[in-house]
């Protein structure tokens, strides 16, 4: 990328806090956050690999969302918290962009992985004897890698696009990551056509995603509600009402922080916002989605007693 009319060599993140105590405990509780997620995560990756009895497409999917939020959070919660340790607030531009592009490209994935998951769980509760004729390997496959395929043939063309920019100054962000409303705000350049292109982007893919998850849930609590055993019923709609709250939370707070009217972004609440959607749903998504499932409580515990009769 040619940077031959670019003055600025580095931006200013200004965090999420503003006094020492403040960024001492942020520090101690997203440190908290991303040792639960890389644990968690690490945990649901090794225990479907290793298992015999969760080879199925249900935890290929889940294996692969736990990789996926692993380095999703990657992008910037270490920075954060360096930041937040040594009160380092720059970033250069080159890790600035491709922070932005790994982040975007990443949580756009997230999406659609998650409707891919609601597909499969429809498919599972609502025809089950259909399901292993449908969600073969070579479908499955074929979703994982059509997530992939919509998310950069969506995501690049904005971000490569904003990549190319000229900065010329101001180059402070009152965020605690590179975010693309904000750095088209720094530009010293018309960027209405990129903001109009990411705004249709975002109005096709969250919109999108979200009534395909919707709709997916919505078959499966009419399916639950058919169950004759009320235990049955009790423990489904339990499980059920766990993903839903995680979505609603995940959709929420995107929906709003990048597509309400007159966004602008830059304001503290855009912070608060950006960590539900980036950290607290990434640290209780293996424990909603699989820790918590019976088969797969199973498989811990026996790691964990054969791991202890070894020692």
């Amino acid at each position: 990328v040619s940077m031959n009319h670019t003055s600025v060599v580095e931006f200013v993140l200004l965090g999420l806090a503003n006094s020492r105590q403040w960024e001492i405990t942020l520090f101690v509780l997203l440190g908290i956050a991303y040792l639960l997620i890389l644990l968690g995560n690490i945990s649901v990756i090794s225990i479907t690999l290793t298992n015999n009895f969760l080879q199925t497409p249900m935890y290929y999917f889940l294996r692969n969302f736990a990789l996926l939020e692993i380095t999703f959070t990657s992008t910037f919660l270490p920075s954060t918290l360096y930041s937040l340790l040594t009160e380092r607030k720059t970033i250069s531009l080159p890790g600035c962009f491709l922070q932005m592009l790994l982040f975007y490209c990443l949580g756009t994935c997230t999406l659609f992985y998650m409707a891919v998951m609601s597909l499969d769980r429809y498919v599972a509760i609502c025809h089950p004897l259909h399901y292993p004729a449908i969600m073969n390997s070579r479908f499955c496959l074929q979703l994982i890698l059509g997530c992939w395929a919509l998310t950069f043939l969506l995501m690049f063309p904005p971000t490569i696009m904003t990549v190319q920019l000229p900065f010329c100054g101001p180059n402070v962000m009152n965020h605690f990551y590179c975010d693309a409303s904000l750095l088209l705000q720094l530009s010293c350049t018309d960027t209405g056509f990129i903001e109009e292109l990411m705004f249709i982007i975002l109005i096709i893919i969250l919109p999108g995603t979200l009534i395909v998850t919707a709709v997916s849930y919505g078959c499966i609590i009419v399916t639950i509600l058919l169950i004759p055993s009320a235990a049955g019923r009790r423990k489904a709609f339990s499980t059920c009402s766990a993903h839903l709250l995680v979505v609603m939370v995940f959709y929420s707070t995107c929906i709003y922080r990048y597509i309400r009217p007159a966004q602008r972004g830059g304001q503290d609440s855009d912070k608060v916002l950006s960590l539900f959607f980036s950290v607290l749903t990434q640290t209780v998504n293996p424990y909603i989605y699989s820790l918590r499932n019976r088969q797969v409580k199973q498989a811990l515990k026996e790691k964990i007693l054969k791991f202890s009769g070894s020692l």
